[in-house]
């Protein structure tokens, strides 16, 4: 896969988030997020663990420290470490452990994408693994309290899951890369 820039990192993850996220409704809530500009593209040069950690901790530090109207969601992006989706999972389980510690947990939650993503249990070959991937490991800092109260107002939220694999599997691989030609480089 090619070596991208950190400018073209966060471009080809916006790209993602509108025209997938948005634009097929992947996350009914995320639209007004990015119409008011308030999800943070947080883009980690770092390629060690720990540097990793430590980039998470202050990223969510400073989302903890601004107002939902200044940074409402960020994605912690991390393209040029964790290409391997099991090494990605131990640094989910670390931040994960890091966000406990720091007393955190409970205001925030952490979502989970990656390019090679997949749930358990599930044929490697499923289209619904697609819901989760993006072009770079990726770990999603939502505030619980703005999705709990959007939550409230959305009918069956937990339809979301299973209308999104049947969307990914009705698009079909093709129909998925004609809407994201980047999928085709890592899916």
């Amino acid at each position: 896969m090619k070596q991208y820039s950190i400018d073209e990192v966060e471009a080809l993850c916006r790209r993602w988030v509108e025209t997938l996220v948005v634009g097929q409704n992947l996350c009914p809530f995320a639209a007004p997020v990015v119409k008011n500009a308030t999800l943070r593209y947080a883009v980690c040069a770092e390629t060690e663990p720990q540097q990793i950690a430590e980039g998470f901790l202050q990223e969510l530090e400073l989302i903890h420290q601004s107002g939902e109207d200044e940074i409402a969601t960020t994605l912690f992006i991390t393209p040029y470490a964790l290409a391997d989706f099991y090494d990605y999972l131990d640094m989910l389980a670390l931040l994960e452990d890091l966000l406990k510690q720091s007393g955190l947990a409970g205001t925030f939650q952490l979502a989970s994408f990656h390019p090679a993503y997949l749930f358990g249990g599930v044929p490697a070959d499923d289209l619904s693994h697609w819901t989760n991937r993006m072009p770079f490991p990726c770990f999603h800092i939502i505030r619980e309290g703005q999705m709990s109260r959007v939550l409230m107002n959305y009918p069956d939220p937990d339809a979301i899951p299973e209308r999104n694999m049947e969307l990914m599997r009705s698009l079909g691989r093709d129909g998925l890369i004609e809407l994201f030609p980047p999928f085709a480089d890592y899916c």
